[in-house]
């Protein structure tokens, strides 16, 4: 039975407002920069939210690692790799922990494949 166009082009519109409908609500959760933080003795990922690093200059790793020395220290969010209730891997916030600069400090941007989870601050 054949599907007539305007059929077709109703139901691809309605699915493109739903959809628009359901993502905007995730597009506007402040997205998350993710950094590499190693050390002499190990690494880390980091992430700031996008507020945050609107308030570091450069808004890079450099501004990131800039802060941190001149602070001494720094509150963040440690990210680790889990999978979701569908099965999928995605880049989740652990936990909030505490930076202290060191000599051997480096941080890096972290670029990943994977779905990055915006922080939840009711966690904290």
């Amino acid at each position: 039975m054949p599907i007539s166009k305007r059929l077709l082009l109703g139901l691809g519109l309605a699915t493109f407002i739903m959809e628009s409908v359901v993502i905007q609500p995730a597009l506007a959760a402040d997205k998350v920069s993710l950094f590499k933080v190693i050390t002499t003795r190990d690494e880390i990922v980091i992430g700031i939210s996008e507020g945050d690093l609107a308030q570091i200059e450069g808004q890079n790793a450099g501004g990131v690692a800039k802060m941190l020395v001149a602070k001494g220290s720094m509150s963040v969010w440690q990210y680790a790799v889990r999978k979701n209730a569908g099965g999928d891997l995605e880049q989740s916030p652990l936990h909030k922990i505490g930076l202290i600069a060191s000599d051997s400090l480096r941080v890096e941007p972290y670029a990943t494949p994977l779905k990055v989870l915006p922080i939840d601050e009711s966690k904290k």
